[in-house]
């Protein structure tokens, strides 16, 4: 079952491993979709085709939008730089090893995690690597950076911070991994003096940038139950931190908590699982379970204001915002728009039949989606006329 762990993405690993026992029914079967009166209009403006996709095991290859230029790679390496209104290609790079990880990025560079350990310093302007550093093991969640590190959490529990101008090792922290964990790695969140990282064995610990000692450090998740399933607590969600201070953390079978990110003192909670990285807008969590529920949490005191089972065990991605909605997408390739107030469905659109496992990429009134397959989508959000 661990091959199986290593091969699989998330939701079908953790079926798999529920039915190693015998015939065992999922948890949350996918619900039909049912008709709806549509408020948005998903008008597709350009798609191409990257690559190979996600491949087979369906490495978390998150693209990233700025300054007009989406950046995506498919897992043989090849990394496209491409003009969001036009779709057209600016550059396109073969970077020569199979990729991993999503992209992170600054000002100058793309960083970018591999299936043999290292991270990639990429040009932004041409594609070319300027370094190249080893870390311990793979690296699933894109790199981290701040003004001097790239921070990079890889699968097997290390954290490493290297320096941003030349790859360096500056430090690294190591965490004990429990025997099986989902197919998933939490990235870091990193700002000037410290990260916050998650990690599978159901612990947040606060890193001083400088040395990579730890600050504060506090169990999330507690093992519990008779399976191993059961017992999964990882953090594979990234640590949302908000401008005043407060940190957000989820967890598998497992809290969804709101901290003070000075101290880790614990403002509130609630016992929620979910995978998945939150999402903060004004003062108002989004947030979607293990069952694929979507939750609107008032952020100051963990009153949840609205909760969506329309989805339910339709294993869907992240939420992501875009012009007062929040944007989904699911296991069969449809992206799906709740109405952020209510939680109403207001919009719908299919991409394609291999399924959407990357959250989606918003920005003024815009959405982007990259299929498992590795098809590339623009849809531009349009109010239906009454």
């Amino acid at each position: 079952m661990k091959l199986i762990r290593l091969l699989l993405p998330l939701g079908l690993t953790t079926t798999l491993l529920a039915g190693c026992a015998g015939s065992v029914e999922p948890q949350y079967p996918p619900k039909e979709l049912k008709d709806f009166t549509p408020k948005v209009e998903l008008d597709e403006r350009w798609d191409q085709s990257i690559g190979e996709g996600l491949g087979r095991a369906q490495y978390p290859l998150t693209p990233i939008v700025d300054d007009g230029t989406i950046y995506a790679v498919d897992q043989t390496g090849d990394l496209r730089a491409i003009d969001t209104d036009s779709g057209d290609t600016e550059w396109e790079v073969e970077l020569g090893t199979p990729i991993s990880s999503g992209i992170g990025a600054d000002t100058s560079r793309l960083y970018i995690g591999t299936r043999n350990g290292e991270v990639l310093a990429v040009d932004r302007e041409d594609g070319s690597i300027d370094w190249r550093s080893r870390v311990s093991s793979e690296v699933l969640a894109p790199p981290q950076v701040n003004s001097q590190l790239v921070v990079v959490q890889s699968v097997d529990g290390a954290v490493t911070a290297l320096d941003r101008l030349d790859g360096n090792e500056q430090w690294v922290y190591t965490s004990a991994q429990p025997a099986l964990t989902l197919r998933g790695t939490g990235a870091p969140r990193v700002i000037e003096p410290v990260s916050f990282a998650g990690f599978a064995n159901g612990r947040l610990v606060t890193l001083d940038n400088r040395s990579g000692q730890t600050l504060w450090d506090m169990r999330v998740a507690v093992p519990k139950g008779r399976t191993e399933v059961d017992q999964l607590v990882d953090l594979d969600g990234q640590p949302v931190l908000t401008q005043d201070g407060r940190l957000f953390v989820t967890s598998y079978n497992g809290r969804l908590l709101a901290l003070e990110a000075t101290s880790g003192k614990i403002l509130w909670e609630r016992e929620e699982s979910s995978y998945l990285t939150p999402l903060v807008v004004g003062n108002y969590l989004f947030t979607v379970n293990d069952a694929s529920h979507v939750l609107a949490i008032e952020a100051d005191t963990g009153r949840v204001m609205w909760d969506s089972d329309t989805l339910e065990g339709r294993w869907l991605t992240a939420p992501s915002f875009v012009d007062g909605n929040i944007a989904v997408g699911d296991y069969e390739g449809y992206v799906h728009l709740l109405d952020a107030s209510t939680g109403e469905m207001s919009g719908r659109v299919h991409v394609d039949d291999s399924g959407l496992t990357l959250p989606l990429l918003t920005g003024n009134q815009r959405l982007y989606a990259l299929t498992n397959d590795g098809t590339l989508v623009a849809y531009d959000l349009k109010d239906v006329a009454d």
